[in-house]
């Protein structure tokens, strides 16, 4: 997956699984809620454990790339509660 600078996700959960995301290139954010964000560069391994509730994306002066693995089981799911707002992203360092 590739984000365009100032770009990311919506807060998601993912249910009954965990994920890996494998970062390829750019620089990015991933934050679990409740924690701080943590910035991401090429080579991080960030590992969400199931039922996490977080967002990830691009820093907002670079593009940022990532490989996502998630081990598919039955009755698993993603739930998608709501957009990340600027005043969480905007309040990230630069």
């Amino acid at each position: 997956m590739t984000f365009e600078p100032a770009t990311r996700t919506h807060w998601h959960i993912h249910h009954k699984q965990r994920r890996l995301l494998l970062v390829c290139a750019g620089e990015g954010w991933y934050q679990a809620e409740g924690q701080p964000a943590q910035h991401l560069k090429a080579g991080d391994v960030v590992d969400i454990p199931a039922e996490a509730k977080h967002w990830h994306g691009a820093t907002a002066d670079s593009w940022f790339s990532h490989i996502s693995v998630i081990v598919p089981r039955e009755g698993a799911g993603v739930e998608w509660p709501e957009a990340v707002g600027d005043e969480v992203y905007g309040a990230l360092p630069e």
